[in-house]
């Protein structure tokens, strides 16, 4: 008998213990539940957005040709980099084919003054072109020094005076010699003849 108490309390025990362990496992939800935090999960990968066609900057290869100050109103040149033709001469009164200054901010040194146009709703903000300015003028000579004449293209046959005859080298530079120890004892410099000492 005692055999069959051990083993019926070992059966209960068991069902005890397994019926304990259902409760602790949960129970397996529904992937439904999930379905809103997918839908706006701010970890979702996002999707390419079609970006409404870009209108093209109608100031891009524009710059400030001239800026003038004047009684009448201030008046600007604009020039395209890209289009040689292209000239604009704007004054503060009027637009000229759709282009209008909106403001100018003036400065002092030059090429740092910058014209706001606008043009169709849209600004944009000009300088002055820093690579041509930094270029010489064409088609104007380049002034020589003062005290300095130019001088005239060679003729066949003639040479110009301060230079050196067609053919002939010039003579070297040659150093003079050093001497290789200059601490050695000198011998004693004898008087010239007539010198008492």
């Amino acid at each position: 008998m005692t055999r069959t108490a051990i083993y019926l309390s070992i059966f209960a025990l068991s069902a005890v213990v397994s019926s304990k362990a259902d409760d602790d496992l949960p129970k397996r939800l529904n992937f439904d539940r999930y379905k809103g935090m997918l839908d706006h999960s701010p970890f979702a990968v996002a999707s390419a957005v079609i970006a409404p066609a870009a209108t093209p900057n109608f100031a891009k290869d524009l710059y400030v040709a001239n800026a003038a100050k004047s009684p009448d109103g201030d008046m600007v040149t604009i020039g395209s980099s890209s289009e040689k033709e292209f000239k604009k001469y704007l004054t503060t009164r009027n637009p000229v084919d759709g282009y209008g200054i909106a403001n100018i901010q003036w400065s002092d040194r030059v090429g740092e003054t910058k014209v706001t146009i606008s043009k169709d709703g849209q600004f944009a903000t000009l300088t002055f072109n820093q690579a041509l300015l930094s270029q010489p003028m064409p088609n104007k000579p380049v002034a020589p020094a003062p005290g300095f004449a130019p001088q005239p293209p060679p003729q066949p046959g003639f040479q110009r005076p301060g230079q050196p005859p067609v053919g002939a080298t010039p003579t070297p530079h040659v150093r003079g010699v050093i001497q290789r120890n200059p601490q050695a004892p000198q011998p004693p410099a004898t008087p010239p003849p007539g010198v008492e000492q």
